[in-house]
């Protein structure tokens, strides 16, 4: 998938504008206006179009890099059985580390969380091994956990005192995680 911040970071050093990109982009059934305007969006880090794999090849063939060099890998689990706030624990500890670092520092930590956010890194790491991506310069760009309510079907009670009833909440949340090239 295509990085909205590289793209604009190499854009800014080599000083190319949405309009000379436009231009590559431009293919079947997109005219250079709406080449330029997907181009906008994508360097605001809106992916209205979704960049295709032949889009973001043709970019970087505009841009003189390798297509892995404005690219990153994404992966996550929805609804994941755990709360928000004890995943956040987890991924603060590996964002920003080498994969491998990364992988290493789940496999020995005690949290029941570790697991699952175990599973989402593999699979970033396997959606980057797919599009050819070097594994050995991948790090952690972005572990970002974001809460997803009430798990469904444990709506259940706890009595407490005069006839009171508290709710037992099991909460779920969302496990985003995202891996580039140094």
């Amino acid at each position: 998938m295509l990085s909205g911040k590289k793209l604009n970071q190499i854009c800014e050093q080599r000083n190319i504008g949405d309009r000379e990109l436009a231009g590559h982009l431009a293919h079947g059934g997109m005219s250079a206006d709406d080449a330029a305007g997907a181009i906008r969006n994508w360097r605001r880090g809106l992916y209205k179009p979704i960049p295709t794999r032949r889009d973001v090849e043709h970019l970087a063939e505009a841009l003189g890099v390798e297509a892995t060099e404005i690219s990153e890998w994404r992966a996550s689990y929805r609804y994941a059985p755990m709360s928000a706030r004890k995943a956040r624990l987890v991924t603060a500890m590996i964002s920003g580390r080498d994969v491998q670092d990364a992988l290493d520092v789940l496999t020995f930590t005690p949290k029941r969380a570790a697991e699952a956010i175990k599973k989402v890194l593999s699979s970033a790491i396997a959606n980057a091994e797919e599009q050819e991506a070097d594994k050995d310069v991948l790090f952690v760009a972005e572990a970002r956990v974001d809460q997803a309510g009430r798990r469904l079907g444990t709506k259940a009670w706890r009595a407490k005192d005069r006839g009171r009833a508290h709710p037992i909440r099991k909460e779920a949340s969302h496990i985003h995680i995202t891996v580039a090239e140094v």
